[in-house]
Order: structure tokens, then sequence, then C-alpha cells
């Protein structure tokens, strides 16, 4: 066994579901969203990116009883969310997008 952790960029993995509710929302949702899933594949721990999120991000537990457990990252001004885990396995780490909603 190695020391050699895998790092950020980490893989991003949409459940299906979530995945065509993203797909039909409008380009400049989308846009926000990929620009939130940006700071968090490049962040060294997803639970607390080191650098700020865009504007109108915020990010927190799902539940506060369980803080490696899933998180919501709200975008859009807290118009929209999505629910996502971290897998920090030693090969292929990976954030999983479990939901997603905009209103």
């Amino acid at each position: 066994m190695t020391d050699d952790f895998m790092g950020p960029p980490w893989q991003a993995d949409w459940v299906e579901a979530a995945s065509a509710y993203r797909d039909a929302l409008p380009e400049e949702v989308r846009k926000k969203i990929r620009d939130g899933m940006a700071d968090l594949v490049t962040a060294r721990n997803p639970y607390v990116p080191q650098d700020e999120l865009p504007e109108g991000f915020f990010l927190e537990p799902a539940r506060s009883s369980r803080p490696k457990g899933p998180h919501i990252l709200s975008f859009d001004r807290g118009r929209g969310w999505l629910r996502f885990t971290f897998v920090p396995r030693v090969e292929d780490p990976q954030i999983v997008v479990e939901e997603i909603f905009w209103q």
C-alpha cells in the first residue's frame, strides 16, 4: 500500500433522477450548479471548501448530528439545493449527488 492518497479534483457522480432533473432546468440554473460543483470537486475536503463558494451559495450538513454524512449545497441564493455525499475511498473517491431541487 502506498501513501499516495488521491486528491482533488474528485469525480462527480449523479444519481439518475438527479441528473435528469438537472438536465431539464434552464441553462442559467445549470450554469450556477456547474459553478458550485466546480468548487466542490476541487476542494481538498468537499464538506469544507477552502476557497469561498460563489456568491449566492452556502454549504451545510443535512443533519447536524452527522457532520460527515450528506451535505446540502444551496445555490441561487437559496432558490435551489442539491444533496450530496463524499465517498473518500483510497481508489476512486467521488462526490455523489443524490437529489436536486430548484424553484
